[in-house]
C-alpha cells in the first residue's frame, strides 16, 4: 500500500507510484518548506477542499514548471479539526484526482501546502501567524471561508481585541503588520460571491473602526487600511457554472475544462482560472501571477 507519508519519509519508490498514474512534484520539497519558512509571500484562510483542489493544485503546478519557489501557508479560523485530520497526519500532502473532459484520471501528489496553521490566539500557532504578517516578504493573504465567513456582528466586535470571527483575527493581524512598519499587503477573496473584496474589505473595516472608537488601536491604523498604496482588496472571479455530472450530460466537458475532486470532496465544475487585478502594494507584479 501507497502512502503520502511516504513521500517525505526517504522510503519512496517513485516508479511504483507513477506506474499506478500518480504525478508526483517535481519540486525538492523540503527546500521548498525551508525558503517559504523564512521568506513566506502567500498566506491562505481556509483549508477546506476547494483551496486544496485548486490554488494549492495550481500553484503546485507553477511550482513544478519551475516558475515560482515559494509554498502557501494555510490558516483555519474555525474549524480547528481541518488541520489536526487533513493535514497533519499527512505531513501538509495532499491528492487531487483530476476527471478530464474525455474520460480520462489525473492523480496528482500536491506539495504546495508548506505549513498548517491555527489562527486563533489559544493555540502556539497564533505566534507563527504573527511572526509571518510581520515579515515583509509577505504580499497576499487569501480567503475560501464561504460568503459567511465575512460575516461580523455586535457581540464580536464588542470583544474587543480577542475576537471569534474570522475577519477580527485577521484585522488583528494586519494590526500587526501596520507596527511592524506599515507594510503592504494585497487581501484577496477566491470566494464564488458577488463584489468578494468589498466582503472582506467590509469585514476588517468594521472591526478596525469599532477599535479606534474604542480607543484599542490608533487612528492611523485605519488610515493605513484605507491607503490602497498599502492595502487592497481586489475582486476575483471564479465561474462554477455546472456541477460534474451535469458536465457530461450536456456534453460540454470540453468547453468547461476538467472537473477535479479532492479527498471528502463534492465534484464541481470549474471554468477558466482565477482573475486578480494587480496587486498596487509596491510589489509590481509577483511572479506567482505570471505562473
Amino acid at each position: 500500500m501507497m502512502k503520502l507519508n511516504e513521500i517525505l519519509s526517504g522510503q519512496l519508490n517513485a516508479a511504483e507510484w507513477e506506474a499506478k498514474g500518480y504525478e508526483l512534484p517535481k519540486f525538492d520539497i523540503a527546500k521548498l518548506r525551508e525558503k517559504t519558512a523564512k521568506e513566506p509571500t502567500w498566506v491562505h484562510f481556509g483549508g477546506g477542499n476547494i483551496f486544496r483542489a485548486f490554488p494549492a493544485a495550481i500553484l503546485n503546478d507553477a511550482l513544478n514548471t519551475g516558475k515560482y519557489d515559494r509554498g502557501v501557508i494555510v490558516a483555519e479560523t474555525f474549524d480547528f479539526e481541518v488541520i489536526d485530520k487533513a493535514y497533519a497526519p499527512y505531513n501538509n500532502l495532499s491528492l487531487c484526482v483530476n476527471l478530464c473532459s474525455d474520460g480520462s484520471i489525473e492523480k496528482k501528489v500536491i506539495a504546495s501546502v508548506t505549513e498548517a496553521l491555527k489562527a486563533d490566539p489559544q493555540f502556539d500557532d497564533w505566534k507563527r501567524l504573527v511572526e509571518i504578517f510581520k515579515n515583509p516578504s509577505l504580499q497576499m493573504i487569501s480567503f475560501t471561508i464561504t460568503e459567511k465567513g465575512y460575516t461580523f456582528n455586535e457581540a464580536d466586535l464588542a470583544r474587543g481585541m480577542k475576537p471569534l470571527f474570522a475577519m477580527g483575527k485577521v484585522c488583528a493581524l494586519l494590526f500587526e503588520r501596520f507596527n511592524a512598519g506599515k507594510l503592504p499587503l494585497t487581501v484577496q477573496s477566491m470566494d464564488n460571491c458577488s463584489h468578494n473584496g468589498d466582503k472582506v474589505k467590509a469585514g476588517v473595516f468594521a472591526y478596525a473602526e469599532r477599535w479606534v472608537k474604542d480607543g484599542l488601536v490608533p487612528a492611523e491604523f485605519l488610515t493605513y487600511l484605507k491607503d490602497e498604496t498599502k492595502i487592497t482588496f481586489p475582486w476575483s472571479m471564479i465561474d462554477k457554472r455546472f456541477r460534474g455530472q451535469q458536465l457530461h450530460r450536456d456534453g460540454e466537458a470540453h468547453l468547461y475544462g476538467s472537473v477535479r475532486e479532492c479527498r471528502g470532496g463534492a465534484v464541481s465544475g470549474h471554468r477558466g482560472q482565477l482573475y486578480q487585478r494587480p496587486s498596487t502594494t509596491g510589489f509590481g507584479r509577483c511572479a506567482l501571477y505570471d505562473a
